[in-house]
């Protein structure tokens, strides 16, 4: 009998049993979900975006469904960064799962005071960085629009931890590429492509939109070509480890994601309708590469076979 395909990566110093993780905001914090989902088949989850303070989010409706995915704008709503760590974090050590704590905040010293925070926490295998929120001294522009403010920001976290750092690049720039550079040069282990796209949706008979924010971020398979995309040209130009995100739903989508020169993927707005579909998929590419002859899952990341010139 042949042996089972090996499917542990490496995203720098971060080993993960597989390449399968839960994306932020879709799996809570984790323990939500371990009546329903076996947390110890995931290769990680990464937490829902936890801030300094607790903050409430926005006013509904902040969901709404659209073709080929979903909208929202939650407003980050989230318990806060001590309350997790004293209630959740505990809570988490009972399973063996990689717990990725995902962090923002809204001016360049939130990142690095919420870093320290978990930094002598041995629960948490990893920081993810968002960086899609609005720099308040800086007149409002997303830190990771600005490659200056992004390698400050990324140097800042990279200074005070010393555990797997990870930044999750925005979709909504016209050279993501560049993020990537940044982020790299402060200090970044890994970047995760993409976060939400900027998106909107008007109910044609009230009239209104369907988020009380007008604008939300968009996910889905409906924006997996554009994830795809990001991820194909900051693996290349960058040369950092990638996790790609963006409609993953099935084993041919995770494939597709490490052709392109993912290391991982994140699984998100299917775990609405499936909360198990993380797990199923790490049963489903393990099949996939007996299929294929393959002994690694590193054997995918970056084989896509471009065309032949002319």
């Amino acid at each position: 009998m042949n042996a089972a395909p090996e499917l542990a990566v490496r995203l720098g110093p971060l080993e993960l049993p597989n390449p399968i993780l839960t994306a932020s905001g879709t799996f809570g914090y984790g323990l939500e979900f371990a009546h329903l989902a076996a947390l110890e088949r995931l290769g990680g989850l990464v937490t829902k975006g936890l801030s300094l303070a607790p903050l409430p989010g926005n006013p509904p409706p902040r969901i709404a469904e659209a073709r080929g995915g979903v909208l929202n704008s939650i407003g980050l709503q989230n318990i806060g960064i001590e309350r997790f760590l004293a209630d959740v974090l505990p809570g988490l050590a009972r399973y063996p799962a990689r717990v990725i704590v995902n962090l923002f905040g809204y001016e360049l010293d939130d990142y690095a005071r919420l870093a320290e925070r978990v930094e002598p926490h041995a629960g948490v295998a990893a920081v993810e960085l968002n960086v899609s929120c609005p720099n308040v001294k800086r007149g409002g522009i997303e830190f990771g629009h600005d490659p200056e403010v992004l390698e400050r920001l990324v140097r800042g976290v990279r200074g005070v931890t010393g555990k797997p750092l990870i930044v999750k690049l925005s979709p909504n720039v016209a050279q993501p590429w560049l993020l990537g550079e940044a982020a790299k040069a402060g200090g970044a282990d890994a970047l995760s492509a993409i976060n939400t796209v900027l998106a909107m949706a008007i109910d044609p008979w009230t009239r209104r939109p369907r988020l009380h924010t007008a604008r939300g971020g968009l996910s889905g398979p409906a924006i997996k070509p554009i994830a795809v995309r990001v991820v194909y040209d900051v693996a290349r130009r960058v040369g950092l480890p990638v996790i790609g995100i963006g409609g993953v739903e099935t084993v041919d989508d995770v494939v597709e994601f490490l052709l392109a020169g993912a290391t991982a993927v994140q699984v998100g707005t299917a775990l609405f309708r499936d909360p198990r579909t993380a797990e199923r998929l790490v049963d489903g590419l393990a099949e996939r590469l007996t299929t294929l002859g393959l002994t690694r899952v590193s054997d995918l990341v970056g084989a896509v076979r471009p065309w032949a010139e002319p």
